[in-house]
């Protein structure tokens, strides 16, 4: 069987077991094995040998064919004059439907939920001076806010699973063709074409020159905190430091993000990828505590004193952050590295960062939800405490 259950958890380790089987199949002839709504075509060229080949798969009758055209064609391989195929080689087509169970990461804009396979027995093809075509029917048209991206995925190994551009994609009303110099599992992501490279490159550039004035700014702050005395000596103005400190490490290491990820440096990307993520949580949490600490000298009317109570701040601004950074690179060192900007645009701006998007969400889009949570509530109690403030005096000038 082409689908089964082990796919909804296992894709990659599925799609290595169909592979294998239909490897080890012994078929004297083109031959069609279909399930469900895949198909793999199995081809044993002719004694002789063969230079090239064109393989078809037709819908909605799900038939393969070598060498011969179908109607209602949708996909179809051509392998170039370069790959020698002979008698003791089996060509291996699939065309596999992923069920809607299945998640894979990078591939949520996945044209009709399909993979193109290819794979030969006993012949490893890689490296082509001319590339492998496959060229899909499309039935969804083609616009100019949607564009699409022909990607091929890693199964092999479960070390990076993210899928990569092909060397070059072609489209138009009716087919998008892919071409690869390697044989692999394929697919066509359907992103939105919205922004012109000219436009995004605009809006990198307006990013990074904001967060850059915005890192001069945090600077001359601090500068100023360190060479003014009286700054130094009230609580309020150091925890403003605190925070302050935070924003810079978070523009600091998203700034080098893009350009260390364009490096060959793992650990170095690793690094910049962590420091990242811990100080974005540093900046949360001490947002938070900005909010505590003025509504508690809101509402206790200034008659504080807590011993310790800076330390006890900064152990809570500086070591949440470096316990779930902590926790995350004990589950999965992993979880840090190279990761697409965009998540549907794979192959376009990548930075040092969160790879796995469960944890992203959690870490930041969650904790961020509650310190916002948090600040309001926080608000709320200084609204109250304001308002109640201004009826008291009114009831005792009356």
């Amino acid at each position: 069987r082409l689908q089964t259950k082990c796919c909804k958890e296992h894709v990659r380790e599925c799609l290595r077991t169909m592979e294998e089987v239909l490897m080890k199949t012994e078929v004297n002839q083109t031959t069609s094995i279909r399930a469900n709504s895949s198909v793999a075509v199995l081809h044993k060229p002719p004694s002789s040998g063969c230079n090239g080949l064109e393989m078809y798969v037709s819908e909605p009758e799900m038939q393969g064919a070598a060498d011969k055209d179908l109607s209602s064609r949708k996909v179809r391989v051509n392998l170039p004059s370069e790959v020698n195929l002979g008698p003791n080689n089996t060509v291996a087509f699939l065309m596999i439907q992923l069920p809607d169970e299945v998640v894979w990461e990078g591939l949520e804009g996945l044209y009709d939920r399909r993979l193109i396979g290819l794979s030969v027995r006993g012949m490893e093809v890689s490296g082509l001076k001319e590339p492998i075509k496959i060229t899909i029917s499309s039935t969804t048209s083609i616009n100019t806010t949607l564009k699409p991206i022909c990607v091929y995925l890693n199964t092999r190994t479960n070390a990076d699973t993210s899928p990569k551009e092909c060397e070059q994609t072609e489209y138009n009303q009716t087919h998008i063709t892919c071409f690869s110099k390697h044989l692999t599992y394929f697919g066509v992501l359907l992103v939105s074409a919205d922004l012109s490279p000219k436009d995004q490159e605009i809006i990198s550039y307006i990013t990074f020159i904001g967060c850059g004035i915005s890192l001069f700014a945090l600077v001359i702050t601090v500068l100023l905190f360190i060479a003014n005395r009286n700054l130094r000596g009230d609580d309020s103005k150091k925890i403003h430091i605190n925070l302050t400190v935070a924003l810079i490490l978070l523009n600091i290491h998203f700034l080098s993000s893009q350009a260390v990820a364009a490096t060959s440096s793992t650990e170095l990307c690793l690094y910049v990828a962590l420091l990242l993520h811990y100080s974005l949580l540093a900046s949360f949490t001490w947002m938070v505590l900005e909010g505590f600490h003025l509504c508690l000298l809101l509402v206790k009317v200034f008659n504080i004193y807590i011993r310790r109570y800076l330390l006890k701040l900064s152990v809570v601004g500086w070591g949440l952050p470096a316990v779930i950074v902590s926790l995350v690179v004990i589950i999965d060192r992993n979880i840090y590295g190279r990761t697409p900007l965009i998540p549907s645009r794979p192959n376009e701006t990548t930075i040092c960062y969160i790879t796995d998007n469960t944890v992203k969400m959690v870490t930041t889009v969650g904790l961020f939800s509650m310190v916002f949570l948090f600040n309001v509530s926080m608000f709320g109690v200084t609204v109250k405490w304001f308002v109640g403030s201004h009826f008291g005096k009114q009831v005792m000038a009356a």
